[in-house]
């Protein structure tokens, strides 16, 4: 239906190794496209002057920015306004990423706790600011517990632990420990949540 295309990894491409590849990949796929920002684990950044000049493909509907730069975002919307969607690609960011112009989340946390990520989202939309942020500031621990190990493993074991999957992870991952898993659910519980 769509595609969430991030920056190449390992290779580490230039800018216009990346403009480059997004423009290759979406000639030959002509699909609605979402471009996933996250350096910290592609180790490369897609800067705003590339993502400018590829605001011209029809097909890039929005970019998940998960720099954690709080600044990223406002940059983005500031420069380009309404020529690409912004969508924060943190949780922990979602409710100054709304404050300034962007239009969701692209979360972890929902995989586990979905209403209440969204009712952030929600809240936020309907003008409920105050809840909104009580809300978010609420699931900030629980976000935060998410990457005490290897995303998505904190967050698999969550859901194993409640019966929901099964409690595997695909190489080079490794099953998160006892400890992680004890984290994780000891945010939610403070928090009020249960899977």
């Amino acid at each position: 239906d769509a595609l969430l295309l991030d920056c190449p990894y390992y290779n580490r491409p230039t800018q216009a190794g990346l403009e480059a590849h997004f423009r290759a990949v979406l000639d030959a796929v002509s699909l609605p496209s979402v471009l996933y920002n996250i350096p910290g684990r592609t180790g490369v950044d897609l800067s705003l002057d590339t993502l400018e000049r590829l605001c011209d493909v029809p097909e890039i509907v929005g970019i998940k920015e998960a720099t954690g730069n709080v600044m990223r975002s406002q940059e983005i919307l500031a420069r380009l306004g309404d020529r690409i969607t912004v969508l924060s690609g943190d949780d922990a960011l979602t409710l100054p990423v709304l404050s300034v112009g962007g239009l969701g989340v692209i979360s972890v946390t929902a995989n586990a706790f979905p209403r209440e990520t969204s009712d952030v989202c929600r809240r936020f939309f309907d003008g409920d600011v105050e809840e909104a942020r009580e809300l978010h500031l609420r699931l900030l621990p629980v976000h935060q517990s998410m990457f005490c190990e290897s995303n998505p493993g904190p967050v698999k074991a969550l859901l194993a632990a409640a019966g929901h999957l099964a409690p595997e992870v695909r190489l080079p991952l490794a099953w998160p420990s006892e400890a992680a898993l004890a984290h994780v659910r000891g945010a939610a519980e403070k928090a009020g949540l249960t899977v």
